[in-house]
């Protein structure tokens, strides 16, 4: 009896058991990963439009001491805007086009994160951003070009995963970032 397993038979096995790995569902893991990571950490930014969490913000992040009050708010407006506009205009197809616009949005903003990190010496931030420039970048050619979502008529049923989608990124990113920061002595 021959104990190995060939590839063929290796595929069918997995399509049987519902296991596939896709394009399509790699950026749609993508998107969701990003978009709850970049509206999380664009909104604690946002709130640094408080002068008195702007002025303790130095102590837990060295390099907002470099950058004005409201350039640090600017971005995380975008970053907010870019992780929700990686997330709804895909899963409603109200305008799906604008999912790898806001992807390339926010690997731009990495991009230039990386260029301000190196020209300040953070050479161990530097990483992080082009992890998740790259991604974002692999996710606006995904959509863009390799995958891109067809619009269509907003459903129900889009409508209510896009609002369940809303409240569990409330819930997971934008509370608790609200909670650390307003709650907790830098």
């Amino acid at each position: 009896m021959n104990s190995q397993v060939s590839v063929h038979q290796l595929g069918v096995k997995d399509q049987r058991r519902g296991v596939r790995l896709t394009l399509n569902g790699v950026l749609w893991a993508l998107q969701v990963l990003w978009g709850f990571f970049f509206a999380g950490s664009g909104f604690g930014k946002v709130l640094l439009y408080d002068g008195v969490l702007y002025a303790q913000a130095p102590r837990a992040v060295a390099w907002y001491a470099a950058v004005p009050q409201p350039l640090i708010v600017f971005i995380g407006v975008c970053e907010v805007l870019g992780g929700v506009g990686l997330i709804l205009p895909a899963i409603t197809r109200v305008r799906p086009k604008l999912t790898p616009l806001a992807a390339a949005g926010l690997a731009l903003t990495m991009l230039l994160a990386a260029g301000f990190h190196l020209m300040r010496g953070e050479y161990a931030l530097v990483p992080a951003n082009l992890v998740l420039g790259a991604v974002a970048g692999f996710i606006a050619v995904g959509r863009s070009h390799l995958r891109p979502l067809a619009p269509a008529a907003l459903t129900t049923r889009r409508t209510l995963v896009s609002l369940a989608v809303i409240v569990v990124m409330v819930l997971t990113t934008i509370v608790p970032t609200w909670y650390t920061m307003t709650h907790t002595q830098f």
